[in-house]
C-alpha cells in the first residue's frame, strides 16, 4: 500500500527494541503528567517553561502545551505591559531595559521553534506560536524593532517555500506576515508589487504551484487600483496574464493549477454581474472576441495532447459561456465530440457530464 506515492514499510522490532520503546513512552507520559499537574496548579514558573521545551521537542503537535508555554512566558519571563505612554526619564530607561529583555526572550522563542518547523513544517501549532510571539513584539518593542522581527519572519517564509514551494501552511502564513508588515502599527506600506513579482519568480521555477497562482489572482485587482490603472492598462494586464498562463499550458496542459488560473482570468472576462473583476466593463462583443480567441488557442493543444481532460472540460465550459453571450457562436464547435471524450477520460463524473449534455441541448 502507498500513501501519496510513498510505499509504507513495516518494521519488525526485537524484544529489546520493544522494551526501549516502552521506556520512551513511560518517560514521555511522566513528563506530560508533570507538565499538566503544574499547569493545573497555575505554577507557571521558569521550571515549568523548561519542561514545556522538553515536551514540545518530542511532540510539537501538542497544542495544549503551547498554551502552557505562553502562560509561562507572560507570567515569569516577559515583562508586564506598560499601561501609560507618558513616562519620566528614569521610567523610560527602565522601559528600554525591559524592551531589550523582552526582545531577547522573543528571539529565543523564535529560535526554539525553527528546528521544530524543519521537522514538522506543516504543524499548525508551531506557526500559530510564532505568530503569537511576533504579536508580542508589536506590543512590547518599538515599531522599528518589531518591524525588523516581522521582516525576518518574511525571510523565513521565503526559505521555507524554497524548500517546499507547495507548503500551503507557509503560503497562508506568508500572507499573514505581509498583512502585518503593511499595517500602520509597523509603519508599513503596500507590498503588492513585491508580492506580485514574488509569485512570478515562484511560477517560473514551478509551473504547478497552485498557491503562487492563487496569490497572484488575489493581488491583481489591488495592484491595478494602487497603480491607478486606466482601462487600457487593465486590458494590457489581462493580455500579459493570458500570455503567461498560455505559455505554461503549452508546456504542461495536464496541470490542474494552470487551468484554475486560466478559468479565473476567463471569469474576469465573462463577469456575470458579480462585480469582482479587475477589467473595465466589456461589451458582449468584446467578451465574445476574448472567449473565441481562448477557445481557438485551447483547441490547438489537442493537436499534441488529445487525452488531457482539462482541455476538453475548458473547451466545453468556455463554449457554453460563449453561447450564452451570442447565439450561433457554438455551431462550428464540436461540443458533443468533446463531451464524449470527457465521458471516456473521466467516467467517475457521469452525472456531471449528463448535466452538461442537457446544457448543450438548450443551446
Amino acid at each position: 500500500m502507498a500513501s501519496h506515492g510513498v510505499a509504507r514499510t513495516f518494521r519488525v522490532r526485537t524484544e529489546e527494541q520493544r522494551q526501549q520503546d516502552l521506556e520512551k513512552i513511560r518517560k514521555y507520559r511522566a513528563l506530560e503528567d508533570e507538565v499538566r499537574a503544574r499547569a493545573a496548579s497555575a505554577d507557571f514558573t521558569p521550571e515549568l517553561f523548561q519542561l514545556t521545551s522538553k515536551l514540545l521537542s518530542i511532540n510539537p503537535e501538542y497544542y495544549t502545551i503551547w498554551n502552557v508555554r505562553r502562560r509561562c512566558l507572560l507570567s515569569s519571563l516577559l515583562s508586564p505591559l506598560a499601561t501609560s505612554q507618558q513616562q519620566p526619564p528614569a521610567a523610560r530607561d527602565a522601559a528600554d531595559k525591559k524592551a531589550s529583555s523582552d526582545l531577547a526572550v522573543l528571539q529565543s522563542e523564535l529560535t526554539f521553534t525553527i528546528p521544530l518547523l524543519v521537522q514538522s513544517p506543516k504543524c499548525y501549532w508551531i506557526w500559530n506560536f510564532r505568530q503569537w510571539a511576533l504579536s508580542q513584539a508589536i506590543l512590547r518593542l518599538s515599531a522599528a524593532a518589531a518591524r525588523q522581527a516581522w521582516q525576518t519572519e518574511l525571510d523565513l517564509t521565503s526559505k521555507m517555500l524554497d524548500k517546499d514551494r507547495r507548503n500551503f501552511h507557509a503560503w497562508s502564513y506568508r500572507r499573514l506576515v505581509i498583512g502585518r508588515l503593511e499595517s500602520p502599527e509597523l509603519q508599513g506600506e503596500s507590498m503588492a508589487e513585491e508580492e506580485f513579482a514574488y509569485t512570478e519568480r515562484i511560477i517560473r521555477r514551478d509551473l504547478s504551484n497552485f498557491s503562487a497562482w492563487h496569490n497572484r489572482s488575489q493581488l491583481i485587482r489591488r495592484l491595478l487600483e494602487e497603480r491607478g490603472a486606466d482601462a487600457g492598462k487593465r486590458a494590457a494586464m489581462l493580455g500579459q496574464e493570458l500570455d503567461l498562463v498560455r505559455e505554461a499550458l503549452n508546456v504542461g496542459p495536464e496541470d490542474q493549477s494552470l487551468w484554475y488560473y486560466h478559468r479565473f482570468l476567463v471569469s474576469q472576462i465573462i463577469n456575470r454581474g458579480a462585480g469582482q473583476t479587475f477589467l473595465p466593463p466589456l461589451t458582449a462583443r468584446e467578451k465574445v472576441a476574448y472567449l473565441g480567441r481562448e477557445i481557438d488557442e485551447i483547441e490547438e493543444l489537442l493537436e499534441d495532447y488529445d487525452d488531457v481532460k482539462w482541455i476538453y472540460e475548458s473547451l466545453l465550459e468556455y463554449t457554453l459561456a460563449l453561447g450564452e453571450l451570442e447565439e450561433g457562436c457554438t455551431e462550428r464547435r464540436d461540443l458533443r465530440g468533446w463531451l464524449a471524450k470527457l465521458r471516456a477520460l473521466d467516467p467517475m463524473r457521469m452525472g456531471r457530464w449528463d448535466d452538461v449534455e442537457m446544457q448543450i441541448g438548450c443551446l
